[in-house]
This record gives structure tokens, C-alpha cells and sequence, in this order.
């Protein structure tokens, strides 16, 4: 007989998962939403699915991308919105790579209003800079990934602080920012996301 607490007995359900690139986000988030039966939803995802699917969004988005612009918030807004409206989203959703910007902070607000619910938690990976640089470039090498080289992986660091810091201080006004060690084993960092959330 298990006898240990179920994850159905977490109530913050409706989720936000930050941390820079290397901190293993995408890896927690499809665990986490796993064990509380709820969608892992990361933009690259909806990306993909718009695009491959054809949507009329998807068409949109592509047509940016073939030109090498990036596609607009009022863009990937939408096809978030969407996404949370599906049947699987209604009773919670752990959102990976998004919001990146206030203005997306801003128009997940109004999301999740339209929707009349609101964020549970926003659960930060805490890595260390050195050791995230270190193990992106290990694993550029080892996949053969032109992209990541130190130059370019310290630059997608940066951008990622300079983006994410005035999300995480709205969030933490808020207090659901939760902070977990993204530099432990990846065992022991869901325990943590666990116990973060089991804490509240």
C-alpha cells in the first residue's frame, strides 16, 4: 500500500516554470505536469503544433520565420490563449518559456481573467551561471549543436537576465515566486518543485 501523498493532493495547479537555458526546465516541467495531470505547455510546442497543423496562426507565425523576423507578442499571445482554452487546460497547466516580457506578463493577466482563474505559483530554477555555461557547451559538443558555443550560449544567458528579472520581481509582489536548486540531480529537483508546492 503507498502511503505516500499523492500529487493530486497539491492544490497550485496552474503553473509558470522559469529558468535560464541549461537549468533543465523543459525536462521538471514534463515530469511535474505528469505526476498532477496536467499539461506541460512550453511555446515551442504551440509553435510547432500551429505551424505543422496549418492554423491560421500557424501561417502567420511561419511567415515571419521564413524571413528571419522574429514573430510578434500579439502572435504568440494568441496562440497561447488558444491553448489555454483546450479541454486538457481547465483544470490547470504548467507553462514553460512564457511569459518572457512584461507585455506578455500583462496579457497572460488578461488571459487567465477571461478564464476567471489565476496563477498558483511561479516555480524559478536557481543554477549557477559557470556550471550552466559549462554544460551547455558539453552538451554543444557532444550533439554537434553549432549554437552552442560559450560566445553565443553567455549572450543567451544575458538576454534571458535582463528579460526575466522584471518578471520574476512582478511575480514575487505577488508572492508566488517559489526557488529551487536547478543544480541538483534532476531526482532531487523535482522533490524540491514538489515540496515547493506542497508548501504553500
Amino acid at each position: 500500500m503507498n502511503t505516500s501523498t499523492p500529487a493530486s493532493s497539491v492544490q497550485a495547479r496552474r503553473l509558470l516554470i522559469v529558468g535560464p537555458p541549461g537549468a533543465g526546465k523543459g525536462t521538471q516541467a514534463v515530469r511535474l505536469a505528469e505526476e498532477l495531470s496536467i499539461p506541460a505547455i512550453s511555446t515551442g510546442d504551440i509553435f510547432r503544433a500551429n505551424v505543422s497543423g496549418q492554423t491560421e496562426l500557424g501561417v502567420l507565425a511561419k511567415s515571419y520565420m521564413d524571413k528571419g523576423e522574429y514573430v510578434p507578442d500579439s502572435v504568440t499571445n494568441d496562440m497561447v490563449r488558444s491553448r489555454l482554452a483546450e479541454d486538457d487546460a481547465q483544470d490547470g497547466f504548467l507553462l514553460d518559456g512564457y511569459p518572457r516580457t512584461l507585455d506578455q506578463v500583462s496579457a497572460l493577466d488578461g488571459m487567465l481573467t477571461e478564464l476567471d482563474t489565476t496563477l498558483d505559483a511561479v516555480l524559478l530554477l536557481v543554477v549557477e551561471t559557470e556550471e550552466v555555461v559549462g554544460r551547455l557547451v558539453e552538451r554543444g559538443r557532444a550533439q554537434g549543436r553549432s549554437d552552442d558555443t560559450e560566445e553565443t550560449i553567455r549572450h543567451r544567458l544575458e538576454v534571458y537576465s535582463e528579460q526575466t528579472a522584471p518578471l520574476i520581481d512582478v511575480y514575487e509582489k505577488r508572492d508566488l515566486v517559489r526557488r529551487v536548486d536547478g543544480m541538483a540531480s534532476i531526482d532531487d529537483v523535482t522533490t524540491s518543485l514538489r515540496g515547493a508546492l506542497a508548501s504553500r
